[in-house]
């Protein structure tokens, strides 16, 4: 692609592993500047040498994002260190499996902090920078908000929020020229993944029977196609979309899974 995103600056949260260095990497490939924001510093400097190989700059920032202070601090060592800031990717959580009859409040707010309150506050504090730029934010969001999943409250809470508040900021940033979408996620392969499957019960047969469940293909989204989609509408090639959820999971969540066995 030839998204124009050369030289821009986009922070991806979570952008060391899994969905977040597959969106990293398609940025890297359109010649942005990807800022990888993450808690594990080896995991952070192994990806920026990764990105740096498509001939980039690349930037790791390590923050626990549940906590706000380092959140903001964050965003001043991005805006320290490059002036501006041209687009945000929220990406990073983790299906926790905090529940309703298990779980407990503790646990639940917790939950809210590590996979939603960051959202927000990462683009409270970069708002200044993005009215700046006009630059554009993306949410990635995941189906346990429309499908539910069973055991997992507080992460299909946080995706209910991570949605709202895409169209929430859509519309307060309009004034801005700041567009704000959403890529809902649904069975997206990924090191976490391979290591959840791996603590089921046949785990073989139980991947062979969930991706025989995703119509288009049968077979897993790729990380990669997660970016593509991030890196079109972080770009202005989507100039005049806004406020949308734009589902990535080869049909998974609105198509008759009835189709699968067709």
């Amino acid at each position: 692609m030839n998204l124009v995103l050369k030289d821009k600056v986009i922070i991806i949260t979570g952008g060391a592993k899994g969905i977040g260095l597959g969106i990293a990497k398609v940025l890297a490939g359109e010649g942005a500047i990807p800022v990888v924001i993450g808690r594990n510093k080896q995991d952070n400097e192994i990806a920026i040498t990764q990105l740096c190989a498509y001939g980039v700059d690349a930037f790791a920032i390590q923050a626990e994002l549940s906590e706000p202070a380092a959140v903001e601090i964050a965003v001043k060592s991005v805006i320290s260190k490059y002036g501006r800031i041209d687009g945000i990717v929220n990406n990073a959580g983790l299906n926790d499996g905090v529940g309703l009859e298990h779980g407990n409040y503790e646990r639940f707010m917790q939950s809210l902090h590590s996979n939603l309150v960051h959202y927000y506050l990462m683009v409270h504090y970069a708002l200044p920078e993005l009215k700046k730029s006009k630059g554009a934010i993306v949410n990635i969001t995941s189906k346990t908000a429309d499908t539910g999943q069973g055991n997992t409250s507080a992460y299909a809470a946080a995706n209910g929020g991570r949605n709202a508040l895409t169209r929430e900021w859509a519309v307060e940033l309009l004034k801005y020229g700041i567009r704000v979408n959403a890529v809902v996620v649904a069975e997206c392969w990924t090191p976490q993944y391979a290591k959840w499957i791996t603590t089921l019960n046949n785990p073989d047969a139980m991947l062979k029977e969930i991706t025989r469940k995703i119509p288009f293909e049968n077979r897993m989204t790729t990380a990669e196609e997660i970016g593509n989609m991030t890196a079109f509408l972080l770009s202005e090639k989507s100039s005049h979309t806004t406020g949308q959820l734009i589902y990535v999971d080869g049909g998974y969540v609105h198509l008759d899974r009835a189709l699968a066995n067709q």
